[in-house]
């Protein structure tokens, strides 16, 4: 215990330490911290030498690596007294701040003698003790299965992810909107990775699936999320409509549901009618997942908000559920569907890694990372605690 210590006490406290390092041959030496310590010196030049004579009688010639804690002084942007930098082979700091009201811890490697670094920054959490995380990656299952339905909790959803149901107490509530806002560095797998489960457990309870793709996704995608989780082709014809927008050539299969994309009114009421008579013949509520910007980008802001909110008062009077896609660019739109939506939830990204958090209901922070060990891929949360 240093914490009393005085300057001319120091040397021969050190020459104790480092006895009983090299005599037990510890591989680790740990001055926590080395901040608390250096108040004991009147002299900056004096820590300096200290380090010094640590880092060589310890590390060089023991071969025992030394670990060092020092502050941050509040409001500065220097390490400890500035000169524990410059000695050490290797300098790692934590930091703590915000996104969006929340909780975030990164690291930053400012030095690490002799070793190429793929990532200066990283995202890490004290859950269940101090991890790391690294940049978001895509997953194969060793041993592909087909998805297995989760249970619906009384008046609500279940998502179709078991983390993701405990992030939201349960899953969805029956009649919701549930609006999901994509920040603009997140790939369509990273999102996708939050809502096909949902649509899975769908399919697999014998339930109406309705999907506008967003723009630039491809119905074939909508498919192979489908055939990923092992559902079959049989089932996709049966459960799964897409719209899509009528070209000169175009597919015929029984899920795509054909649209002219000039009369807002006509197309939808055509989308409706075939999820409504598909819905009532299974006698189960539907789910709809709706890309905003293909709304938008079709038939204009005014008619996109009417639209939506026309299909969340159906929605909310079936007992069903709506997902909404929103992607950047949007400001006006998104202010509405902000406050009009019943959940709220937000994807985004920081050093690479994927970021999910609860508007409404408020959440902490979590990092997404890809789960196969079920056999198809689910959402792995982690909160940022």
């Amino acid at each position: 215990d240093m914490v009393t210590a005085k300057e001319e006490g120091l040397p021969s406290i050190l020459e104790m330490v480092l006895a009983e390092t090299a005599e037990v041959g510890a591989q680790r030496l740990v001055i926590d911290s080395f901040s608390a310590m250096a108040q004991a010196f009147d002299k900056l030049s004096d820590a300096r030498i200290i380090l010094h004579t640590v880092l060589s009688r310890v590390v060089r010639r023991t071969g025992c690596v030394a670990l060092m804690v020092a502050e941050v002084p509040y409001g500065s942007r220097k390490i400890g007294l500035g000169v524990e930098e410059f000695v050490a082979d290797g300098v790692i700091l934590l930091k703590s701040g915000q996104i969006d009201g929340r909780l975030f811890r990164d690291l930053e490697i400012k030095k690490m003698r002799g070793t190429r670094l793929q990532e200066r920054e990283m995202v890490f959490t004290l859950e269940k003790g101090f991890k790391v995380f690294k940049p978001f990656k895509i997953k194969k299952p060793e041993k592909p299965r087909r998805f297995q339905a989760i249970p619906d909790p009384p008046n609500k959803f279940s998502t179709g992810a078991p983390d993701l149901d405990a992030v939201l107490n349960g899953g969805y509530p029956k009649g919701a909107t549930v609006l999901l806002e994509v920040d603009r560095q997140i790939e369509t797998l990273q999102y996708h990775l939050l809502i096909t489960p949902t649509a899975w457990n769908f399919v697999v309870k014998g339930r109406v699936i309705v999907v506008i793709p967003s723009v630039g996704i491809d119905y074939n995608v909508v498919i192979r999320r489908g055939l990923d989780a092992g559902l079959t082709m049989e089932e996709i014809n049966k459960y799964l409509r897409v719209t899509l927008f009528e070209t000169l050539k175009g597919p015929t299969e029984p899920y795509i549901i054909k649209v002219k994309g000039d009369n807002m009114s006509e197309d939808l009421t055509k989308v409706f009618r075939e999820v409504e008579s598909l819905g009532k013949k299974l006698g189960k509520p539907a789910l709809a997942v709706i890309g905003a910007d293909t709304l938008l980008s079709r038939y204009g802001e005014d008619n996109a908000l009417k639209a939506i909110s026309t299909g969340s008062t159906v929605t909310r009077e079936r007992g069903a559920l709506n997902i909404i896609l929103l992607k950047p660019g949007y400001t006006r739109v998104a202010e509405i569907l902000r406050a009009a939506s019943d959940v709220h939830l937000r994807v985004t990204r920081e050093h690479g890694v994927i970021l999910f958090y609860g508007v409404k209901p408020r959440t902490g922070l979590y990092v997404m990372e890809m789960d196969v060990s079920q056999g198809y891929p689910l959402p792995k949360l982690t909160p940022i605690v």
